[in-house]
């Protein structure tokens, strides 16, 4: 908008921009919080590649990003393991390997994946369990393709609507996984460089409580602190549920969304050697120690029998600027994690559950307890203290609103509830919902 001449201000809660995906400091150690790769990376896809698109609406260059992909990634199932990288043919070789009987299956699906386009006009939403199930008649295979889709980009219980199966499937078998050289900080301060030089103006620790309406059309907002500005149009990316919370007649259809239920913990461990020196050299791993897959909010404050784990520095970097360090995510309960009043109990839990995510890891991959020398934690608690998400919900709520249009003339979502998931898709989704509802009204 700033770029077509809008005078545009963002108004952001916390102290850096970036939301879910940001960076602060700990220990003297750069830390990235959310980030553990941009999906769609396709550097040599076409010119209708999303972050081709994106680059093109932002009027950056792909080398400006700094992307370094990752080198091999795994998908570590009890008595099973798919390899893949950022060539499909890797995954389709480790899957005619691993289940020789679903080689057929594999490829009528990834066929399937290439040839549907959710994002057009008249898409009906649909199990994508039922939908892959139907070509893919192993279970296990069936759960060792969800289980990194799911936890990069889903905000339903045990189930996937099927379009947005398909869009994570490209994101990641497909077009693959990068990291910035510098970690998310350098997109940061690429957009925010951008946004300045187009006339943006930005203010930090500035909420927004409430939304002016007049007439059934927005007038303005008020900020946490009280001031009121007026304004003829309004893009939240605060999430669905949230901004329904703070101007109630947003709802569409008059009903306030459910919020999500989906959280996470995560460890971030700081080694005194590098991964690689310590015999582990894929770049993410995504595993699971039960026979079957289960994607839902944990009854124990945190599920670690299946996870992520990421290795920041395994990616192809030119040359490296971060610690050696390891990134675990596992599923967390946030009704357990938003209850604590002693903040002395809630540290004393943060340390338990991370100890038992560390002790974990030495069952999916090498032990290095004795390697750490620095470890930090957040929970859903510091989800919602830091971005106002309800439930610490990280994908949002199940209900999204795929043409960002809301109740109120001028109001429009962007970001994770208008659909668009992840790194990539955030960006997309803000280009796209300013560029139909902003720049052409």
């Amino acid at each position: 908008m700033a770029m077509y001449g809008g005078k545009t201000l963002i108004l952001e809660r916390h102290s850096r921009v970036g939301g879910l995906n940001s960076w602060y400091m700990a220990g003297g150690y750069y830390m990235d919080s959310g980030l553990h790769a941009i999906t769609n990376y396709a550097p040599d896809g076409p010119a209708s590649a999303p972050i081709k698109k994106l680059l093109r609406q932002l009027r950056l260059r792909m080398e400006d990003l700094k992307l370094c992909p990752q080198r091999t990634s795994r998908i570590s199932f009890p008595g099973a393991s798919l390899a893949f990288s950022n060539d499909f043919d890797l995954l389709t070789q480790s899957v005619n390997q691993v289940f020789p009987y679903q080689k057929d299956n594999f490829q009528k699906l990834a066929g399937l994946v290439r040839n549907t386009d959710p994002t057009l006009p008249g898409w009906s939403p649909r199990s994508g369990r039922k939908a892959v199930r139907a070509i893919v008649t192993d279970h296990l295979l069936e759960d060792m393709l969800f289980l990194p889709l799911m936890y990069y980009g889903c905000p339903d219980e045990e189930d996937m609507e099927f379009g947005q199966f398909v869009i994570m499937f490209k994101s990641i078998f497909l077009e693959g996984l990068a990291r910035p050289e510098g970690g998310i900080k350098i997109l940061l301060d690429l957009l925010t460089a951008a946004y300045a030089k187009a006339g943006g103006e930005l203010r930090l620790e500035t909420g927004v409580s409430g939304i002016k309406v007049d007439n059934g059309r927005v007038a303005g907002v008020v900020t946490g602190g009280g001031e009121q500005i007026e304004c003829s149009r309004v893009l939240s990316s605060i999430g669905y549920p949230e901004t329904v919370a703070i101007c109630p007649k947003a709802a569409v259809g008059g009903s306030a969304p459910a919020p999500g239920e989906m959280s996470f913990m995560e460890t971030a461990l700081v080694l005194d050697k590098s991964p690689d020196d310590l015999g582990e050299h894929d770049s993410i791993i995504f595993y699971n120690n039960k026979p079957s897959f289960n994607y839902r909010r944990p009854e124990a404050p945190v599920d670690i029998t299946s996870g992520v784990i990421c290795f920041p520095g395994n990616f192809s970097y030119a040359k490296r600027f971060e610690p050696p360090m390891v990134r675990i995510t596992n599923l967390a309960n946030h009704w357990y994690w938003s209850r604590f009043v002693d903040e002395g109990e809630y540290h004393e839990a943060k340390a338990h559950w991370s100890g038992e995510s560390l002790r974990n890891l030495s069952s999916v991959t090498g032990d290095f307890s004795g390697n750490v020398i620095f470890s930090d934690v957040f929970t859903p608690r510091t989800i919602r203290r830091y971005t106002g998400r309800m439930n610490g919900a990280v994908y949002g709520s199940p209900l999204k609103l795929r043409d960002g249009v809301m109740a109120i003339d001028g109001l429009y979502l962007c970001g994770t509830d208008q659909g668009f998931l992840g790194v990539t898709g955030a960006l997309l989704s803000g280009i796209t919902v300013a560029n139909s509802r902003l720049v052409e009204v």
